[in-house]
């Protein structure tokens, strides 16, 4: 069986250290000492002045709107993970939806000031597959109409634009680090912001607001995470540049091969240092997708329709016509993507894919 990833486990050894680490002190929660340890770590690596290590990546979304108290409408994208606009309708906003750019898959940021209204209070948008968002169009935008800017950045680990890490733009920006992920704790994720007063607003809430022991500052929620999660993110971490770096060989393996077929890419931006988080190609049509997909499947891969159906299809939003994400979702498959899979695998997916093409 080929799945669409495959986890990453470190050597049993080197986690059982942490764990030894954890039955030494006794803490088993609520910011141990692994938690601190592990924050630090990933600030050094991603080159971002401070991270906050959070139960998952959807509760840093809905921590990030709260934090930053967007009420209204959120002008977001259609074609992302369910997430990003379940944490709008959570959090009691109206998603309001602007259509992808075709080359990019990410927001078109040329859409988004038809889109502003006197309700508008902040852009939510993703960056898709870890390809980055027109940032400067869009903190323009936001500038202009005085919105607040949060970044889906659950794919995005060691992506760089213009030499720093796409983490450091907008308001917030949120990671996730689910064990899907390229980087993971098994469950968890991360908010990221230039502002002390806004990480003190997300430190605050992320602990049931306490303030102390006995004092609470305001509404809070449980979005802590665990000793055992930071264990497995500090014996992860050692290995990712080795990961990234055997994904991009599998990538460039899969161009190759790939390459005489009438399947299309997403496009980098230039100046962007990719972290080959994910496959993802886009066919002519959706019967021609379904055809290889079926045929994957029988052959034991399973692809995936990452990001299907559009977001703005959900049944508890209003529709709003996105074309270009409508056509996108109906015809993008992910393909299967992991630092352990073998040459002689990757030849066979391809070679299935080119017998129905």
């Amino acid at each position: 069986m080929i799945n669409v990833t495959k986890t990453y486990l470190p050597p049993l050894e080197e986690y059982q250290t942490y764990l030894q680490r954890i039955w030494n002190s006794n803490q088993i929660t609520n910011r141990g000492e692994l938690v601190v340890e592990l924050e630090k770590r990933l600030c050094e690596y991603l080159k971002i002045p401070k991270l906050l290590f959070t139960s998952n990546g959807t509760i840093a979304l809905q921590i990030a709107l709260k934090a930053l108290g967007i009420k209204g409408e959120v002008i977001t994208s259609p074609f992302s993970y369910v997430a990003t606009t379940s944490s709008i309708v959570w959090e009691g906003c109206k998603p309001i939806f602007v259509d992808i750019d075709h080359n990019t898959l990410c927001i078109n940021p040329n859409l988004i000031e038809a889109a502003i209204t006197e309700r508008t209070s902040a852009i939510l948008a993703t960056h898709v597959y870890g390809i980055p968002c027109e940032v400067e169009k869009i903190a323009s935008i936001a500038k202009k109409h005085n919105l607040k800017v949060i970044y889906d950045a659950a794919h995005c680990f060691g992506v760089q634009y213009k030499g720093k890490s796409i983490l450091n733009y907008g308001d917030i920006s949120t990671i996730s680090f689910h064990a899907t992920k390229l980087f993971h704790t098994g469950e968890g994720g991360g908010i990221i912001t230039q502002s002390e007063e806004l990480a003190h607003k997300a430190f605050s809430m992320h602990n049931f607001g306490h303030q102390g022991q006995e004092d609470f500052e305001g509404l809070g929620i449980n979005a802590k995470n665990s000793e055992l999660h930071a264990a497995m993110g500090l014996a992860v971490l050692p290995y990712i540049s080795d990961i990234i770096q055997k994904r991009k060989r599998i990538s460039e393996r899969y161009d190759s091969l790939l390459v005489d077929l009438s399947l299309k890419r997403p496009r980098l931006p230039q100046e962007t240092t990719y972290n080959y988080a994910y496959y993802p190609v886009i066919f002519t049509s959706e019967e021609s997708l379904m055809k290889v997909k079926t045929h994957l499947n029988k052959h034991h891969i399973f692809p995936r329709r990452y990001f299907y159906p559009a977001l703005n299809q959900l049944n508890y939003v209003p529709y709003i016509p996105c074309p270009v994400a409508e056509s996108i979702s109906k015809r993008v498959l992910c393909l299967p993507l992991y630092d352990s899979l073998s040459p002689s695998k990757i030849k066979f997916v391809t070679n299935q894919i080119v017998s129905v093409c």
